[in-house]
């Protein structure tokens, strides 16, 4: 006790102070391109312009929802977590163990439905990612999933474990500040492609720069990220959408910015005239509140939307 005071005390001082100042203000700012070799491969596709995405949309909610994740002393990760969406209120349980690069993931949902994923890191082949599952009781849910990761490529490949199955591929070629990439499926019971889109994203010290044609090249989307300041984590991020069938055109822009180490302020506004920002704090390592809340500016006398999500972990 005696201990935790003098720590506190030292905190609230002015030299505690100013030993803070110095740590935050002066730390490291984490690079847009990290240095690890795995990292420097292109990624995924679903990795191009993911950093403007989780800037706009990230955390961002209307629904009441707590997680709380606790450990066994086997080392089995159980975690339960309820929403309430308007009147409704949706249950989940997950328990996930770990033995070496085998992970096992079954998780168990309100709906009566249970998915079980087996992933196997590194299966026989560096940078390679085996995942195995399937959804109780849909008997069509069973899935096998490839993933390979390497300096200058990226590939995810699926497909499903019936007898006409869905074929997914997709594939990122280029370097740490370059990629460009493509996403298909393949219906092998109509013989259609259900799906191809294409993109490619360009990234330097602060700034992430993507463009993305979607939805069997009906819609085009251009997103931009730029981080301004490392040391607060203040970035600013938009999203442009096309939609070509419409003609109608959406724009998303938002930003963020850390008010301190354990705080975090975000804001977003959109061509529609909707409004939505949030607060996020992790009062304790890996546990966080956040308040979110939206307003649809062209019609303020309608009632705002406000979101409430809490995770405690120990």
């Amino acid at each position: 006790m005696k201990t935790y005071s003098n720590t506190v005390g030292f905190l609230y001082s002015h030299r505690g102070a100013a030993l803070f100042r110095r740590l935050w203000f002066n730390a490291a700012p984490p690079p847009l391109i990290s240095r690890s070799s795995k990292a420097m491969a292109p990624g995924l596709y679903s990795d191009i312009g993911k950093r403007t995405r989780d800037l706009l949309y990230k955390d961002y909610q209307t629904d009441h929802k707590f997680t709380v994740t606790t450990y066994s002393s086997t080392g089995v990760a159980i975690t339960a977590s309820g929403t309430k969406k308007s009147d409704l209120i949706f249950g989940e349980i997950q328990s996930v163990i770990k033995n070496n690069n085998i992970t096992f993931d079954v998780k168990a949902k309100s709906d009566s439905n249970v998915t079980t994923t087996v992933t196997v890191d590194e299966f026989t082949v560096p940078g390679l990612k085996t995942i195995f599952s399937f959804v109780v009781p849909d008997q069509r849910s069973g899935k096998i999933e490839l993933q390979y990761l390497h300096a200058y490529t990226g590939v995810n490949a699926s497909i499903g474990l019936t007898a006409n199955p869905v074929v997914n591929l997709s594939s990122v070629v280029g370097t740490k500040t370059f990629a460009v990439g493509a996403d298909v499926a393949y219906d092998t019971a109509s013989g259609n492609f259900t799906k191809y889109n294409a993109g490619f994203s360009v990234i330097n010290a602060d700034l992430i720069a993507a463009l993305n044609l979607n939805n069997k090249g009906d819609s085009l989307s251009a997103s931009y990220y730029h981080l301004v300041s490392p040391l607060s984590n203040t970035a600013v991020g938009a999203e442009f959408t096309h939609n070509f069938p419409t003609n109608e055109n959406t724009l998303t822009f938002g930003t963020q910015h850390a008010l301190d180490p354990l705080t975090l302020v975000k804001a977003r506004f959109n061509s529609y005239g909707k409004a939505s920002a949030l607060i996020q704090h992790e009062w304790r390592p890996k546990s966080f509140l956040t308040i979110s809340g939206e307003v649809d500016t062209k019609a303020i006398e309608k009632s705002s939307k406000v979101g409430l999500a809490l995770v405690l972990k120990p």
